[in-house]
């Protein structure tokens, strides 16, 4: 299998297990990881997710080449979620990129579909599309100029450079850099400090906060309204004032 899942309490893990082809994603890498989101969207005991790539040395090389010379490039882009099954999915759940090396083009992309991101010391960022005379079209381009500067958008796309983990985080595209061999670690620790926290309060503020990223102030108001009346009546707000009054952890239902 070119996927490994482990499940830690309400954490999952997904790691993209390809080190000898620098966790690239071919077809079948790409079909393991779209029905992996297509059940953790089911899965109502998972609460945040982290994914990662095998090794130390690359998160993820974008589309596998040896695919592309295959004609394998279209199936791949087209795997439910788009490519890696995430960039064009609408995922509920927070989901936490462990970047455990070089992040390029694709891999990046996939990156730039998380929520957050814990990036090793020595990790790399970048979409070197341009210079080989192609588009990053897997939502890069996109996402890029809603996560930094517009001028920085340009320049790191247009440029196709490459930029090491400090920089990154410099640039709000990381949250944290921690050293060789615990972004996994790290990650997880991160994603079950999320899970801790009430579930459905937790989807709808990350849908609030993705929408916050595209829409208008005044669709945003009223999404928002929305969005708190369903979470104010729900059997988990009811938990966390009780729990909170009588000094105990709130046990969540997620309703």
């Amino acid at each position: 299998m070119p996927l490994v899942r482990e499940r830690r309490g309400h954490v999952e893990l997904v790691v993209i297990d390809r080190e000898k082809a620098a966790n690239s994603i071919d077809l079948e890498t790409a079909r393991a990881l779209a029905e992996a989101f297509d059940s953790l969207e089911r899965e109502g005991e998972v609460r945040a997710v982290v994914i990662g790539g095998a090794g130390d040395r690359v998160f993820c090389a974008g589309m596998d080449l040896a695919a592309v010379r295959a004609g394998e490039a279209d199936a791949i882009n087209s795997v439910p979620g788009g490519f890696g099954g995430i960039v064009r999915r609408d995922f509920p759940l927070p989901l936490v990129a462990a970047v455990n090396g070089a992040a390029l083009g694709g891999g990046f992309e996939i990156v730039l579909a998380c929520d957050l991101v814990v990036a090793a010391e020595h990790a790399t960022f970048g979409l070197p599309e341009v210079k080989r005379g192609l588009l990053a079209a897997s939502g890069g381009l996109v996402r890029l100029s809603r996560r930094v500067a517009p001028a920085v958008a340009f320049e790191l796309a247009l440029t196709g450079e490459v930029i090491g983990s400090a920089r990154a985080r410099e640039l709000g595209l990381v949250n944290r850099v921690v050293a060789r061999g615990s972004a996994l670690e790290e990650a997880v620790r991160l994603a079950e400090q999320i899970a801790q926290n009430g579930p459905l309060a937790v989807r709808r503020s990350k849908q609030l906060l993705a929408a916050a990223l595209q829409s208008g102030e005044a669709e945003l108001w009223e999404l928002s309204g929305k969005l708190a009346s369903e979470v104010l009546s729900s059997e988990d707000a009811l938990e966390g004032m009780a729990a909170f009054a009588e000094k105990r952890s709130p046990r969540w239902s997620g309703r």
